[in-house]
C-alpha cells in the first residue's frame, strides 16, 4: 500500500496544515504540533490523513474532497454523527475526537477520529500478505458478527432515528437507479432489455422491508481495518449509511463471498479470492444464526445488489463516452463488460429465487 508521507506544511492538498494545528491545540486532542500528515488510501475520494506528533501519538483526520460538490455528498457532519453514537455499542468503529464545523479554517468541514491499529484488505494479495490461512475463518466470523451486531441496533435508541427515511430502502433505490439508467442510455450508446426486465421483477416482487435498521451500504473488507488480532477493528467509511432494509446490507456485504456450487464464482483478485475462508452459504446461516431473520429471499437482495451495482457502472461508462470524464488509460470495454457481467448476476439470482419456489 502506498501512501504519501510529509511533515507539517500549507502544501497539504485539502488543508491548511498550521491552522488545523492551531485548531487541534485549542481541542484539548492531546495532539502536540508539530504534526506529521501521512495521506490514507481509499474513502469515497474523501481525503484522510494520519496524523502523528512527536510524541507518536496518532489520528486520522478527514474532509470532503477538493472541487464542487454535490449539496448533499460527503458529509462529514453524518460520518461524525455515526461513529459518536456507535462509539458505546459492539460495533467497533474509531474514537470520536473533534468535529470542525467552521469552514474558516481550512476550507471545508472535518473530523477527527483516534487511529485504529488495522488496515483495510482490497485485494487477494493484501489478504494473502496480512491475514495467515489458519486466521481466515477468525477474520470472515468477526465480518459477518459486526454486521449482525449493526442490525441489532435500534436506531432510536442511538439518536439516530432522523437519519433517513425509513420505508422502502430497495424501492426507492430502485426508482432512482432505474432513472439513472434510462438517463444514461443515449451518452453510453448502449441500453441492455435485463435492465428493465429485471427492475420491473424487483418492484413487482418487493419484500416488505420490517422495522428499519443502521445500514452501512458500502460493507465489506475494504471499509474495515483488519486488526493484529485478525478480527475486524473497526469499520469506517459510514458516508453513505442510513436506515434501510437490512437483508439488503447484507446481500451486498457478501457479494464478494464465493460460494461456485451455489452460483458465486470466485471474483478474480477481490480480498475473498483466496484459500481459508468460509463459504457465502457459511457466513449467510452465521448471520441468520445470530439474528433470527429468515433469509429465504436472500438471492432477491443479491439480484437487486448486482443491478444496482450495474446501473452505477453504467453511469460512469455513459460519462466517459460522453466526454464528461478523461477516458485516458481506462479501459472502456472492462468497464461495459462490468456492466454486462453484474446484470447476468442479478439474473442468475432471480433465477435461483423462481427455482426454490
Amino acid at each position: 500500500m502506498t501512501v504519501a508521507k510529509q511533515a507539517e506544511s500549507g502544501a497539504t492538498p485539502g488543508f491548511d496544515t498550521q491552522a488545523v494545528a492551531a485548531w487541534l491545540a485549542r481541542q484539548a486532542t492531546e495532539l502536540e504540533p508539530p504534526l506529521a500528515w501521512t495521506r490514507l488510501p481509499g474513502g469515497h475520494s474523501n481525503l484522510s490523513y494520519m496524523i502523528e506528533d512527536g510524541n507518536g501519538r496518532k489520528a486520522v483526520i478527514r474532509r470532503p474532497p477538493l472541487g464542487e460538490l454535490l449539496p448533499k455528498a460527503h458529509d462529514m457532519g453524518r460520518e461524525w454523527k455515526l461513529i459518536t453514537a456507535l462509539g458505546p455499542t459492539p460495533v467497533p468503529v474509531p474514537r470520536a475526537l473533534a468535529f470542525c464545523d467552521d469552514k474558516a479554517v481550512t476550507g471545508a468541514h472535518f473530523y477527527v477520529m483516534s487511529h485504529v491499529d488495522g488496515r483495510p484488505l482490497y485485494t487477494a494479495e493484501d489478504t494473502e500478505r496480512l491475514v495467515p490461512e489458519d486466521q481466515r475463518v477468525k477474520l470472515a466470523h468477526s465480518f459477518i458478527d459486526v454486521l449482525a451486531d449493526l442490525h441489532a441496533l435500534d436506531p432510536d435508541a442511538l439518536g439516530l432515528g432522523d437519519l433517513g427515511k425509513r420505508d422502502s430502502y430497495v424501492g426507492r433505490q430502485l426508482k432512482t437507479w432505474y432513472q439513472s439508467w434510462t438517463a444514461s442510455i443515449a451518452p453510453a450508446k448502449y441500453d441492455d432489455p435485463r435492465a428493465h426486465t429485471l427492475q420491473k421483477f424487483f418492484l413487482d416482487n418487493l419484500p416488505d422491508q420490517g422495522p428499519a435498521r443502521v445500514v452501512h451500504g458500502d460493507y465489506g473488507l475494504h471499509n474495515c481495518l483488519t486488526g493484529p488480532e485478525h478480527t475486524i477493528a473497526a469499520v469506517v467509511d459510514w458516508e453513505i449509511s442510513t436506515l434501510g432494509d437490512p437483508l439488503a446490507d447484507l446481500a451486498y456485504a457478501l457479494n464478494t463471498w464465493p460460494d461456485p456450487e451455489r452460483g458465486f464464482p470466485v471474483i478474480p483478485d477481490s480480498a475473498t479470492a483466496v484459500t481459508g475462508f468460509p463459504l457465502r452459504r457459511d457466513l449467510a446461516a452465521r448471520y441468520a444464526e445470530r439474528t433470527g431473520r429468515d433469509l429465504s429471499l436472500l438471492d432477491y437482495y443479491a439480484g437487486f445488489n448486482r443491478w444496482k451495482t450495474a446501473a452505477i457502472v453504467h453511469g460512469v461508462y455513459a460519462r466517459y463516452m460522453e466526454g464528461k470524464k478523461s477516458a485516458e488509460g481506462v479501459d472502456l470495454d472492462l468497464l461495459r463488460s462490468r456492466v454486462d457481467q453484474n446484470l447476468a448476476w442479478a439474473a442468475e439470482a432471480i433465477e435461483r429465487l423462481l427455482a426454490r419456489g
